[in-house]
Formats: structure tokens, sequence, C-alpha cells
């Protein structure tokens, strides 16, 4: 199938294709959608709602990879844990204890990191296959979380669209209702190599990041709760500067640049440029460290994953993460490309 939509921009339109992909282990069908703009080419998967593959141009005009993909579906569960490109729910990031009380009731929900809750749980989204729909420039993917699914309360209406904008931007556009008070924090966690991609390093790649300030945490990745200034330490991504390796903390994003843009990656080999926009208050800088070589090195990949703050069920200073009946979930972030 193959569709276009209409765009009064002046640019092409999207081109949009589904086809049958593959299956899962216990025989559950996949499908794959392409879609292609202005010189942009996504490929999302329903299982785990997974940006397969990004290509964008770098300097030269040659199209290249840009996200970091794995050769097959049996691949992606294989290697489930790095959440390759996958949408992440229904609470990203860590939950401390894995635990939180809402409205006077205390939950429990899945520790699948030490005692803490990660990204979901033990069959979080990214272990879901989506329903999936053509929405115009884009696809629509779609599922329904249960009532106590990995100990989240509240049956929980997701729907998740990729579309591409004029100029080839991917935009990740994120709804969610509830018939019970729960808590909400969605991502989706592509690794970034604009140098190509290929499971070579992306340390080098000059960042920069529209934060004064981060939320430090302990020894097992929790928030401590402080708000920290990122002045004269190795956090200040304020300018653009070569980025190391060591990453793996939550930037308050300020909204500060006049350009709206919360970050900026630029790979200078390629050329190519990355731009960040989100709704979002927070954002997860991970350099990919612990990568170790099944099936990437270590850092090949950056992940900017643009969320609300980790453990904010248990930080009433944090901004909020509940949802209520009557109310909707909505986030969307944005990723340019760009060359120079």
């Amino acid at each position: 199938m193959t569709t276009g939509t209409t765009d009064t921009s002046g640019t092409s339109e999207t081109d949009i294709h589904a086809e049958d992909y593959s299956a899962l282990a216990d025989g559950t069908p996949v499908r794959r959608w392409t879609l292609e703009r202005d010189g942009t080419r996504v490929r999302v998967l329903t299982y785990s709602g997974i940006v397969q593959s990004v290509e964008v141009p770098d300097r030269d005009g040659a199209r290249g990879p840009v996200a970091l993909e794995l050769p097959d579906l049996a691949a992606y569960e294989e290697f489930s844990g790095p959440y390759f490109g996958a949408l992440v729910g229904r609470y990203a990031n860590r939950i401390a204890g894995a635990g939180f009380v809402l409205d006077g009731t205390a939950h429990q929900v899945t520790p699948n990191e030490g005692r803490n809750h990660v990204h979901g749980g033990a069959r979080g989204f990214d272990k879901r296959v989506w329903e999936a729909r053509e929405v115009p420039d884009g696809v629509c993917l779609s599922l329904v979380a249960e009532d106590g699914e990995e100990g989240f309360p509240g049956r929980l209406a997701v729907s998740v669209t990729y579309g591409l904008d004029p100029g080839g931007a991917l935009r990740i556009a994120y709804r969610a209702t509830t018939d019970a008070p729960t808590v909400v924090n969605l991502t989706n966690h592509t690794y970034w190599n604009l140098a190509g991609a290929d499971g070579t390093s992306a340390l080098g790649h000059e960042l920069r990041i529209a934060a004064g300030r981060i939320t430090p945490v302990d020894g097992a990745s929790l928030p401590t709760g402080e708000l920290a200034a990122v002045d004269g330490t190795r956090f200040d991504f304020r300018k653009p500067k070569a980025l190391g390796g060591g990453y793996d903390h939550n930037y308050v994003l300020d909204g500060s640049t006049d350009d709206g843009i919360a970050a900026e990656l630029y790979a200078p080999g390629s050329g190519r440029v990355l731009t960040v926009r989100t709704t979002e208050p927070g954002m997860q800088l991970y350099t990919a460290d612990h990568f170790d070589g099944h099936p990437f090195g270590p850092c090949a990949g950056i992940a900017l994953e643009t969320q609300h703050f980790p453990d904010s069920p248990n930080r009433p200073e944090f901004p909020s993460t509940v949802l209520r009946p009557g109310e909707e979930y909505v986030s969307t972030t944005v990723y340019g490309f760009s060359v120079r």
C-alpha cells in the first residue's frame, strides 16, 4: 500500500507504505511502516513501536542511517534490554523501590532493575504489538494497558503517532487517557549516531542542551531530589562541545533558546545535525557506555529521551506525572535533520 497526503507548504507529500514484516517467536505477526519525505526515510515496526531505521542525507547529499538498527525481529526480541528504538511506558525511566503512593493508596509495580522499576517493567509497552492505522503524513499506533498491568492502576488507552513534517522532521505525538488515577511517562528510545550508525562509537559528536540544571542521581541511578546547576561541571552543554562517555542523566530543560531547540547534536565528519524540540520538561542523555559488543560496542549510539523526570511519582517537588479520568496526556517531540 502506497499513499500520499496533501501538504500545502509546497514541499513533497509524505509517502507511506505498510507491509508484512515478520512474526514474533510466539507467531504474532508484525507489520512495518515506511515513511518518506524530503530526504528522510523512517521505518517503524508495530512490535514495540520500534523506530527501526532513520535515514537522512549527509553534507554531500548521500542518504545513510543515523539510528542504531538490528538485523531482524528475532534480534529485537533477544536484545530487548537496551530498548532499541522502542516506545517506552507506562512509566519511562525509574521508580524507586518499584512503588509509589497515589491519593493515599500504595501501589507496587514490577521491580525489574534490582528493587527498582524501570521503563515499564517486565512487559512494558516495548514488549507489545501495537495496532496501526494510516493518518495524514504518518502512522498512528495504539494499545490499551489494562488496570493492574505491571502493577499500575487504571485502564490506559494510548496512541502514538509517527509523522514526517515538511522538511523531513520526525514528529512523535503521544496521547493517553485513563479511567482511574495513574502515572504516565512515555518516551522513545532511539539511539542516534549521525556519523552513519554502523556500530562505531558516537563519541566526539558535538552536543548542545538548553538546560542549566540536572537531577543528580545516587548509585542506583535514582534522583536525589536536588536540581543541581551544571555550571563548571562536565554536565554543562549549554554551549556545543564534544561529547564523551559516562552520561545517564536527566536534564531539566529550561526553554532558554530563542529557536525552541532543547538539544542539538552534530557529527563533524558527516555534517549531519539533529535538533530536538519537545513539550517535555526533561531529557535523559544516555551514552550507552554499558553496551558490551553484543550487538554494539560501548557508546555506539546516543539516546536523547524526552520525558518527565525519573521517580516523579515519589518526588512531589518534580513536575507531576499523574493522569486522572477526564484528562488527556499529550506530549510531542520533533527530531529535525539538516546539514552544515
